[in-house]
């Protein structure tokens, strides 16, 4: 009798297919990483959504001596770009020896739109001003001046000069149609300005005080400053009197004598007699001077005025009293950046918390508390005229997280995004009551970015749809062209953006021209990323190495989750493995799996992602392939007896881009695994 025997089925071949990347998840554990996210996602940026690419690099545009780039400023009347290096301001658009050093002939990037070119030569060619504080710097362009805060003093930028804030301040009047005697019933006409010691009065002499040759100012002890005067003629014009000539003055009591009596006014109802002194106020200019932080906001949502905070100032005064600047803000004048009523401050808050920025919310200004704050965290007030004065109440407070940096505050997709000690937090309406409040925008970058040193000192800036977060030379990226719907992983908000990851980015401040992005580093660089993704130029860094300018390579990485399928508890073999990437004129990838902790590399291919083009002719990246469609890169994986596994994707070659389309891979299970 014959025997028949029963042949098993082979196994089934099963595909796991990913087709759409969406950023680093640096929180979850690797094991429970979504599919679309990658637990190690490095230097690498969205080329459309849901598809990733390797960053661009970038390229110096000028040097300045070794000095720490604290600040690069912009005044748009004139179109100059202030570089704020040391303790110096610098013109970026001047050429440095008198000769413009221009090399966009030789650049692979299109230039033609920047009018910011390279910059060789001594920076001292190009120096405009020395006395700034090696700080941190902020700028704002008000009144047709460019405001520069360095927390030391306040500086201004007309176009041509930069002087200090108060040595043209603002002279206010203090009161108008007073008595000789002084002591007016009057209400005050103008406040004093904090950031300088003068003040005028203006004197109504009537006909019963013709012969009246004593003026009474309002304070005492003044400075040694010669005071003015002016006195209205028969014509009816103020002609300027001076000190020891026509009029004595005691600096103990504030009281001014003329030699001649002005006599009554020539013009009736119309003061004929101003007198200008000098009384300096310690602490007065310091708590304007020492702001670090600001922003424009006004009466009904305008940007009229200039208000600024930051200020770090505590302890006890001259008098030996305790006071607190950490939660105070001032106010300017209206378009004048010189004039801070020592009565337009506000109050904000507990004393133990400090103002650490503001967000600009429709009609709303929210001044932003440290993590010290318990109760108010975010303060909104509105802008209103009250008996024809302007008026800033606080209309609301927010609960919640408090601001961890002063640098960090910026807008994406018009949400306001600031950094707490629990990520980067956005400002947000509730949908069904309109209520603001704040949520987390950066779950997936938060496993890596809350744990930077010195995370106080970060810094962020918004270039078109990305917001961007610098410290330790490290740039977190959250895309605003793609939100995601939250997870049971972040209940509390309502969307949180794909984020990436880039070192080896030196940057110190951001800023952006003519739509490219631009950053200082803190070894006296300014730095420009490249913007053509067909160069191979564009995909090297600037660097500098034992004092020699090079370039060098970007590593970047894709790394998949966990890859286990439904029967984890399975063993698997992983047979086939498959990429697709766009070709380029010179690309090249590794591709690494991990098995059972262990990383070994199963192919790199140097070859199968390039293409040959006339105009991007390069006979150190040949290749005789001229099909431009994109490509597919396979290798056998050979990975037995697995109940998951990981796979990597690199591309660590100078001037190569890379970038991933889809990924899959190809594997059988049968059998349960045994650790």
């Amino acid at each position: 009798m014959a025997t028949s025997f029963k042949v098993p089925a082979s196994p089934s071949i099963k595909v796991y297919k990913n087709e759409n990347f969406l950023g680093c998840d640096f929180t979850s554990d690797a094991s429970t990483v979504d599919d679309t996210k990658s637990p190690n996602c490095v230097n690498m940026i969205r080329s459309v959504p849901g598809k990733v690419r390797k960053r661009m690099g970038y390229r110096k545009m000028a040097a300045y001596d070794g000095q720490c780039i604290y600040g690069v400023h912009h005044l748009s009347t004139t179109d100059v770009w202030l570089v704020h290096a040391g303790n110096k301001l610098y013109n970026l658009n001047a050429p440095m020896g008198g000769d413009w050093v221009d090399h966009s002939n030789n650049e692979i990037v299109d230039y033609d739109s920047n009018n910011i070119v390279f910059q060789n030569g001594d920076p001292a060619e190009t120096l405009i001003y020395t006395g700034m504080a090696e700080h941190r710097s902020v700028s704002f362009e008000i009144g047709l001046k460019l405001v520069i805060l360095d927390g030391t003093r306040m500086h201004l930028y007309d176009g041509t000069n930069v002087t200090l804030a108060s040595a043209s301040a603002y002279i206010p009047t203090l009161f108008i149609s007073e008595e000789p005697e002084g002591g007016s019933d009057e209400d005050v006409f103008e406040a004093r300005n904090l950031i300088q010691p003068a003040w005028k009065e203006s004197y109504y002499v009537s006909a019963d005080k013709a012969s009246v040759k004593d003026f009474q100012l309002s304070y005492g002890d003044l400075d040694a400053t010669a005071v003015k005067a002016w006195v209205m003629n028969a014509q009816g014009e103020m002609i300027e009197k001076t000190e020891g000539t026509h009029f004595s003055v005691n600096r103990t009591t504030g009281k001014v004598t003329f030699v001649t009596a002005p006599g009554q006014s020539p013009v009736s109802g119309q003061d004929n007699v101003i007198i200008q002194a000098y009384k300096t106020v310690p602490g007065y200019a310091d708590r304007i001077n020492h702001c670090t932080i600001g922003a424009l906001f006004g009466v009904n949502g305008a940007t009229d005025r200039l208000f600024v905070s930051g200020n770090p100032d505590k302890g006890y005064d001259s008098d030996n009293n305790l006071y607190t600047n950490v939660n105070r803000d001032w106010y300017s004048g209206q378009y004048d950046p010189t004039y801070y009523a020592d009565t337009s401050y506000s109050q904000l808050g507990s004393d133990a918390s400090a103002i650490m920025g503001y967000s600009i919310i429709n009609n709303y200004l929210a001044t932003h508390k440290d993590y010290n704050e318990m109760s108010q965290s975010v303060i909104i007030r509105e802008g209103d005229l009250v008996d024809g004065k302007p008026s800033f109440k606080m209309v609301n407070a927010l609960q919640g997280a408090g601001a961890y940096s002063k640098y960090c505050f910026s807008y994406l997709e018009e949400e306001p995004l600031f950094l707490t000690q629990l990520g980067i937090f956005a400002i947000t309406a509730q949908d069904i009551t309109g209520e603001k409040y704040a949520q987390d925008r950066s779950y997936y970058l938060d496993g890596k970015l809350l744990e930077e040193a010195n995370l106080e000192d970060a810094f962020a800036f918004t270039y078109r749809d990305y917001y961007l977060l610098g410290i330790n030379n490290h740039v977190y990226v959250l895309d605003g062209l793609q939100p995601m719907r939250p997870d049971r992983s972040k209940p509390y908000s309502t969307r949180q953006y794909v984020g990436f990851y880039w070192d080896d980015i030196p940057a110190n401040c951001f800023f952006e021209v003519n739509g490219n992005l631009c950053f200082g580093t803190t070894d006296g660089f300014v730095c420009k990323f490249y913007t053509d993704k067909k160069a191979l130029e564009s995909y090297s860094d600037f660097c500098v190495v034992d004092g020699e300018e090079s370039k060098k390579e970007i590593v970047c990485t894709w790394e998949t989750a966990d890859i286990s399928e439904s029967l984890f508890y399975k063993n698997k073999k992983y047979r086939y493995l498959a990429i697709k990437s766009l070709p380029e004129l010179s690309s090249s990838v590794q591709i690494w799996a991990q098995r059972h902790g262990i990383w070994e590399m199963l192919k790199e291919d140097e070859t199968t992602l390039r293409y040959f083009d006339f105009n991007l002719i390069d006979f150190s990246h040949w290749s005789f392939n001229v099909d431009q469609t994109a490509k597919v890169i396979s290798t056998k994986a050979r990975l037995r007896k697995l109940d998951h596994v990981r796979f990597r994707f690199i591309n660590e070659k100078l001037d190569q881009p890379f970038s991933l389309n889809d990924f899959a891979v190809e594997y059988t299970q049968s059998g349960n695994h045994k650790g």
